[in-house]
């Protein structure tokens, strides 16, 4: 956390860290949140964990659902503070949020996806190109976040 007796050039980091951080939080909470409502209850495609009964898929998938809110509202009292003490930082907290988005989506595409086998996409159906799609989207978010977040940089620089 940012103090107010850190130097100036460290306070400024800190605060550019911690709208970074603020968005990747928030841009978790949100992609869990579109999964977990698209994916899981809209399309029946998947619960969070697969591997047992259809109670404990829709368990954990309370679970996925209160994770994604809590997320959520969290990167959202966060994104206050940062507001009231005048340190919004847009474009990197655009930018965390990106990341977010991608880094989530990534880490359940490779890890729980392939490396846990807690669930897949889809069942019953090719799943090559769900998964090419699914961590394709993953790795265009991740990227847009890493350019915006250099971009901030850049600018940051220029202006000195």
């Amino acid at each position: 956390m940012a103090s107010s007796t850190q130097p100036p050039a460290q306070h400024a980091v800190a605060l550019q860290r911690r709208n970074v951080l603020v968005g990747v939080l928030f841009g978790c909470g949100v992609i869990a949140f579109i999964d977990e409502a698209v994916f899981h209850q809209l399309l029946h495609w998947h619960h969070f964990y697969d591997r047992s009964t259809p109670a404990a898929g829709l368990v954990s998938d309370g679970v996925f659902h209160a994770f994604s809110w809590f997320a959520t509202v969290a990167s959202l009292f966060l994104f206050a503070d940062l507001r009231r003490r005048s340190a919004l930082q847009a474009r990197r907290w655009l930018g965390g949020i990106l990341v977010g988005i991608g880094g989530f989506q990534l880490f359940d595409g490779l890890v729980q996806h392939k490396l846990l086998d807690l669930h897949e996409v889809r069942y019953g159906v090719d799943l090559l190109p769900y998964d090419l799609a699914w961590n394709g989207a993953a790795l265009a978010f991740l990227l847009a976040g890493v350019s915006v977040l250099l971009a901030a940089r850049r600018a940051e620089t220029r202006r000195g």
